[in-house]
């Protein structure tokens, strides 16, 4: 399965680090990343990585990694700005399997890791899917965790940059695009009702995170100098603890909105 990795050569090592990352924690994963780059040199074992040469600019980087798959492709989206830190394999690896069944007919994309907003039912449609070994999927009611690391047809990715506008100065633009952005209805966005993974966010506006650093150097690689610094505190996504925050926070909002219609 491709994997599209949305990265440039100054985050390279964010990439080859999430590579890694994939390579340790599931050494029999069928991916081949494919990566974008501008000048620098490959980096990693081309058995697992196909380098693609593309312009610095996001959307045409899009357009020249996605120019030879059909829209009804499956790909697995890999930012660079994500990486695994806990999978629950067996049932991720179900879906693997099932996204190429006909069962699946109705799906076209799968998010495995619920975490932050994903638990808040106003962002569900409240419509269920059955998917395999009893795994329950809630479909999604727009682009929320769209960068998350999923199983996604080819035109979902398409679709989305395809609407974000053509100079995109900074990725904090494609956030304030997609949070008012309609979803097409025949855009089936799904999420596993039990929550799958976990994972690390690699910085937070261009900043090294501390959980970055700590695996990029478990990993056996080294921060370039351009990550020097580090973010104040650690970011991470679907971990047991982040869950119960989030959905804590949610029940919270959910219990002041109720007082307040009272």
């Amino acid at each position: 399965m491709k994997a599209i990795v949305l990265s440039c050569d100054r985050y390279r090592l964010l990439a080859d680090h999430m590579i890694l990352a994939y390579g340790r924690l599931w050494p029999r994963h069928p991916f081949r990343f494919r990566v974008p780059y501008q000048e620098l040199a490959p980096t990693q074992p081309e058995a697992r990585v196909e380098y693609r040469q593309t312009p610095l600019a996001i959307k045409p980087t899009m357009r020249e990694l996605l120019a030879d798959l059909p829209d009804d492709e499956w790909i697995y989206w890999a930012i660079d700005d994500k990486y695994p830190i806990w999978m629950e394999l067996e049932p991720i690896e179900r879906l693997l399997a099932w996204i190429a069944t006909p069962a699946a007919e109705a799906a076209d994309c799968v998010l495995f890791c619920r975490c932050m907003w994903m638990w808040d039912p106003k962002r569900l449609t409240g419509e269920r899917l059955a998917g395999p070994g009893g795994e329950l999927l809630l479909e999604r009611r727009a682009w929320e965790q769209i960068w998350m690391h999923q199983f996604v047809r080819v035109k979902v990715i398409r679709y989305l940059f395809d609407h974000f506008p053509d100079e995109i100065p900074n990725t904090a633009i494609m956030d304030e695009v997609k949070r008012v952005m309609p979803k097409p209805p025949s855009l089936r966005l799904w999420v596993t009702r039990r929550n799958r993974a976990a994972f690390g966010e690699s910085t937070e506006q261009g900043t090294l995170t501390p959980n970055c650093r700590r695996s990029i150097v478990a990993h056996g690689l080294v921060p370039s100098p351009e990550f020097a610094a580090t973010t104040p505190r650690n970011h991470v996504q679907g971990t047991h603890w982040d869950n119960f925050r989030w959905r804590a926070r949610i029940w919270r909002a959910s219990l002041r909105v109720f007082g307040g219609a009272r």
